[in-house]
């Protein structure tokens, strides 16, 4: 395709597109002719990624240049990014986003009434009682919209996913976190006053919650790799 279409496709100028080819931030077309130059998809791909990291990470080029180049050799990124864009946009972080009844948690979430239920009785998602009405916290609601993304991947019951394991999951979690509350209670509170220690607990939360993140994201990382090789190990025999 030409410069033309790409800037229309994307919504980006020209001129930018051509700063972009120039400064290496995206490759190089396709040379047709001395003044004519052949874009493909990939370039729309590329100018997405980068209007993407702009609008929710407010990153400068120089290092955007560097996740572009490194999300040529693995798509992981894209998977990556479209998941943090959607469920750890910073804004987001910043506001309160609860939502009353179940009708309404069904409507923004995408989860249906029976499974909602269903997680609702093994302690996955869980209401807030006020005023007689359930209310639901921006974490719950997070979480009923991964659980639909996760069904819509692949990991559903029609796929053979047994949801029992979400529940199996929350156990567990749930005691970790409580082993974390008794770790932090035994550390040497009365060196702080009152507000000292509310705010390092909510610091050591947000703290624990990255942690445990990325800590995940590190052994199943490991656990892919050594499955990977036994498969191999097998195929060879």
């Amino acid at each position: 395709m030409k410069i033309s279409e790409l800037a229309k496709k994307t919504g980006v100028p020209k001129e930018t597109i051509h700063y972009y080819v120039r400064e290496g931030i995206i490759s190089k077309p396709k040379k047709m002719g001395k003044n004519v130059a052949n874009y493909n998809e990939s370039h729309i791909e590329q100018i997405r990624l980068i209007k993407q990291i702009q609008d929710h990470f407010f990153l400068p080029l120089s290092l955007i240049k560097k996740i572009v180049k490194r999300h040529r050799k693995t798509p992981e990124l894209q998977s990556l990014l479209e998941l943090r864009t959607e469920y750890f946009r910073p804004v987001d972080q910043l506001l309160e986003s609860e939502v009353v009844g179940e009708k309404a948690f069904s409507k923004t979430t995408g989860l249906g009434p029976k499974w909602l239920t269903k997680f609702q009785e093994w302690g996955v998602i869980t209401a807030e009682l006020r005023n007689g009405k359930k209310v639901y916290s921006r974490d719950d609601v997070i979480i009923g919209k991964l659980l639909v993304d996760m069904d819509r991947a692949g990991f559903g019951p029609k796929d053979g996913f047994d949801l029992e394991h979400v529940r199996r999951y929350t156990e567990k979690f749930r005691e970790i976190a409580v082993m974390a509350h008794m770790n932090y209670l035994q550390t040497n509170l009365d060196k702080f006053t009152p507000e000292e220690n509310l705010e390092r607990g909510v610091r050591g939360r947000e703290l624990m919650s990255v942690f445990f993140y990325h800590l995940y994201r590190k052994l199943i990382r490991e656990e892919s790799a050594r499955f990977s090789e036994l498969i191999e190990e097998r195929a060879k025999v």
